[in-house]
């Protein structure tokens, strides 16, 4: 007869309780829009974190300050369209980038987050943590966000 081992199997890790978040600034000044957008997800999802659960909003928030100096290569700036519909026949609406940069800098940021963040229930929550503002000026001194690189 054959003895069946047991294997031990890992338990998943679900925080207990009411999670705390950090607060984090980024300066987007000469960043690229891509490349912030890949750390801001990031963070806003907790992976970072040693304890990131999937499905559970970890609670951290993002500031980003200098959103209308953000880099994006020429081609981009030249060629990338936004789009928006008003849901009645021939509303659609767009929008260049460099118009876009000029008028609401915050929103390309969010955008190109978003498209980044994970298609699921969770992504407007996640959203919810994420603040960007186009000047250096922010409201957000009292919670002591950590400066990140």
């Amino acid at each position: 007869m054959m003895r069946m081992e047991k294997v031990k199997v890992d338990k998943t890790y679900v925080p207990k309780g009411q999670v705390t978040g950090e607060w984090y600034l980024i300066d987007a000044a000469g960043e690229p829009l891509g490349r912030l957008a890949t750390k801001i997800a990031g963070l806003l999802i907790g992976k970072h974190r040693p304890d990131y659960t999937p499905g559970v909003v970890m609670q951290d928030h993002v500031v980003v300050i200098n959103a209308s100096q953000v880099y994006a290569n020429p081609t981009r700036v030249e060629e990338k369209k936004y789009y928006h519909h008003s849901l009645f026949p021939g509303g659609l609406k767009t929008v260049g980038f460099s118009r876009q940069m000029e008028t609401h800098p915050d929103r390309v940021i969010r955008f190109a987050v978003r498209g980044m963040l994970p298609k699921n229930r969770l992504t407007a929550r996640y959203l919810d943590n994420l603040k960007i503002y186009a000047g250096a000026e922010h409201p957000h001194q009292a919670q002591n966000p950590k400066v990140l690189e």
